[in-house]
């Protein structure tokens, strides 16, 4: 539905509409995301963070991992503490420098995203009413917003 009917506005400008669209439509895919990764017990930032370990195929440092986060979050310490207690990741001291904490996934988070990856695309497919070029052209934009 178009978002001027969606919640009853008029919008001055285009841009104005835009912004708007795009913070409403964010919210949206993350309220419909969240609710997904809740049947897994875990948040879009916890499957974030081990998405972020599953991809790099060794430790990384906590500094690292807040880096490469989609979603930055003040308090990812907190989130990585409660994926330790579900052994999901594990801490690692580094060898060289005792004060730096270094972060690995454990089997048990590698076999919860193999569940997660078994149905997340079909789960999850938001974008379902756009051809693939119209994808392309959405994300060509929004990269286009961030320059």
């Amino acid at each position: 539905m178009e978002i001027s009917k969606q919640i009853l506005t008029k919008f001055k400008t285009p841009q104005q509409k835009a912004v708007v669209n795009l913070r409403y439509t964010s919210n949206w895919m993350l309220n419909k995301q969240n609710k997904y990764m809740s049947k897994f017990d875990i948040s879009m930032a916890q499957f974030n963070i081990l998405r972020i370990l599953r991809g790099a195929d060794t430790f990384l440092s906590v500094t690292t991992i807040k880096e490469r986060m989609v979603e930055k979050s003040p308090n990812t310490t907190r989130l990585m503490d409660k994926l330790i207690e579900k052994k999901l990741i594990e801490r690692i001291r580094n060898i060289e420098d005792k004060r730096i904490i270094n972060i690995q996934i454990t089997k048990d988070g590698l076999d919860l995203l193999s569940k997660i990856d078994t149905d997340f695309d079909s789960e999850l497919t938001m974008l379902n009413n756009l051809s693939d070029a119209e994808a392309e052209t959405l994300s060509l934009l929004l990269d286009k917003l961030r320059d």
